[in-house]
């Protein structure tokens, strides 16, 4: 490339495309490097923008970290509200997580995960959509609510933070920890950039994980009357599971509640009957079939097994218990944010499900909050893949999005 052609792909790079790039080249894969090297960048970015744009403010601003796992920590940016009556009313929280799924293989080698390579209007990279492009959008919409208040010279009359969370492509405890450390309240408005192909996404299926044991009797191949076969025992659990998760009634905006059996293991030799075996299951669940629905058809189908393989026994453990989110048509969040999203990116914003979890279905669960949605650049469809992209003029629009935004919500 010319030094020319250098200068104009330069030119033709957005702020919010260079940011991305700047995250996309950090390792914070989950399992892998976790999260240490980015949530350092970005708390020294962060002391960098309050340091330059809130002028005398500069005290008020909180910027904390909190120490969720070994080395892991979440972190928060705040610009408090005037007034002690502005801080206790509802506050505006952008949540981003920083971690991503593991590198993994099978990437294009002009793309490779931490590349952050530009090409054909896409910006390629692990995280490139799951959720760097909105993490990057939600950093730069804290930095121009800053600016704005720096250069008003008083805090705005309602508070506005930004959250980086651990942990959310595993057991999602950084947005648990964020609860419990107090950064989010029942009341506020909440929104995390996962990948939603410029829609609004509210509504979320429950998310129920189990792990089934089954346990038999060994005993030789050639006389299998002898034991009890944990592997024939857990395979009819399973059959009769999936049946039940398909007779489950739909809902009208999620759909219908789907069941995955995403691990097994058990057994020694072909020529042994197995006496343990064992299946991770995964359930996303609709509404009115919840985590008690689930575990009424698991028991029920531990018994039929058990009926089914004379001398086997079966044992559950629920390892993840997520409610399912309904949309709360009323919600004024969602009507107002909506009508900023449709003037600044100059279209129609659809209101839609979203299939994944996300760290504001975890506080939403938990704070019993309605006022949370999902909005931020890419395609769900491409997260976790090989060769993962965010289409470029995703990421401008959604950090434009964000920042008109979070600036009314600081003018008021």
């Amino acid at each position: 490339m010319t030094a020319t052609a250098a200068a104009v792909t330069a030119m033709d790079v957005s702020e919010a495309q260079e940011l991305t790039q700047r995250l996309v080249r950090i390792d914070s894969s989950d399992p892998g490097n976790y999260e240490g090297s980015i949530e350092k960048q970005i708390h020294d970015w962060l002391r960098r923008q309050i340091d330059s744009c809130a002028g005398s403010l500069k005290g008020s601003i909180v910027l904390e970290e909190s120490e969720v796992l070994p080395g892991r920590r979440n972190i928060r940016a705040r610009i408090p509200a005037r007034t002690p009556e502005g801080d206790r009313a509802a506050g505006l929280i952008y949540i981003s997580h920083m971690d991503t799924v593991t590198l993994g293989e099978g990437w294009d080698p002009e793309t490779p995960p931490l590349g952050a390579v530009i090409r054909d209007g896409r910006l390629y990279g692990r995280g490139a959509c799951d959720m760097k492009s909105g993490l990057a959008c939600a950093l730069l919409a804290f930095r121009d609510v800053l600016r704005q208040v720096g250069q008003a010279g008083c805090l705005p009359s309602r508070a506005f933070s930004f959250i980086g969370s651990v942990d959310e492509e595993d057991f999602m405890r950084g947005s648990e920890r964020a609860i419990a450390d107090g950064w989010v309240k029942k009341n506020d408005y909440l929104l995390d950039t996962e990948p939603t192909d410029g829609q609004i996404r509210i509504a979320h299926k429950g998310r129920t994980w189990f792990e089934l044991t089954m346990t038999g009797v060994t005993a030789h191949a050639s006389t299998p009357w002898e034991g009890a076969d944990a592997i024939a025992g857990i395979a009819a659990a399973i059959t009769d599971i999936r049946q039940s998760i398909m007779n489950c009634p739909p809902h009208s905006e999620l759909g219908i509640s789907t069941v995955t059996f995403g691990q097994i293991e058990g057994g020694y030799r072909p020529y042994v009957v197995p006496d343990k075996a064992k299946v991770w299951i995964d359930m996303r669940l609709v509404p009115p079939t919840d985590t008690a629905a689930a575990i009424a058809i698991v028991q029920r189908a531990i018994g039929r097994a058990e009926e089914q393989v004379p001398g086997v026994r079966g044992s559950y453990t629920i390892t993840g218990d997520r409610p399912y989110i309904e949309r709360d048509p009323a919600s004024p969040f969602i009507r107002l944010f909506k009508a900023v999203s449709d003037k600044t990116a100059n279209m129609q914003t659809e209101i839609g499900v979203f299939n994944g979890y996300t760290d504001t279905a975890v506080i939403s669960g938990k704070l019993h909050d309605a006022n949370i949605c999902s909005y931020g650049p890419g395609s769900l469809e491409m997260a976790h893949k090989p060769n993962e992209y965010v289409p470029l003029k995703d990421i401008d629009r959604c950090a434009a999005v964000l920042s008109a935004f979070a600036r009314k919500w600081a003018e008021n």
